[in-house]
């Protein structure tokens, strides 16, 4: 069974192009390490403080075998440190979703 893990990010609305960055690099590591990147969503119109990203995985099996090889990898790391360094994400919620088949 494929799960999807849904984030939502609430950002400092002032940092938005440091999240964009960050959200950027991403796009490379993720699926180096074995997510399957469906995307990031930033703010356009309306709240300008809130983004989101969808990353889907064979099983949660997958999903943290994933997550330990991201910890291990020194460009996911280095992101890591870049956002906590800038400060641009205030709070991030993660749900773990399954599709709805027939």
């Amino acid at each position: 069974m494929t799960i999807t893990v849904f984030i939502r990010y609430q950002l400092d609305p002032f940092k938005r192009a440091l999240f964009e960055q960050y959200s950027k690099n991403w796009l490379t590591i993720i699926p180096k390490c074995g997510g399957d990147l469906l995307g990031y969503w930033m703010p356009h119109e309306g709240t300008n403080n809130i983004a989101f990203a969808l990353i889907s995985f064979e099983s949660l099996a997958a999903y943290e075998s994933y997550r330990a090889r991201l910890r291990a990898d020194s460009e996911g790391m280095a992101n890591f440190n870049f956002a906590e360094e800038n400060r641009f994400i205030l709070a991030e919620e993660r749900t773990f979703l399954r599709q709805v088949v027939a």
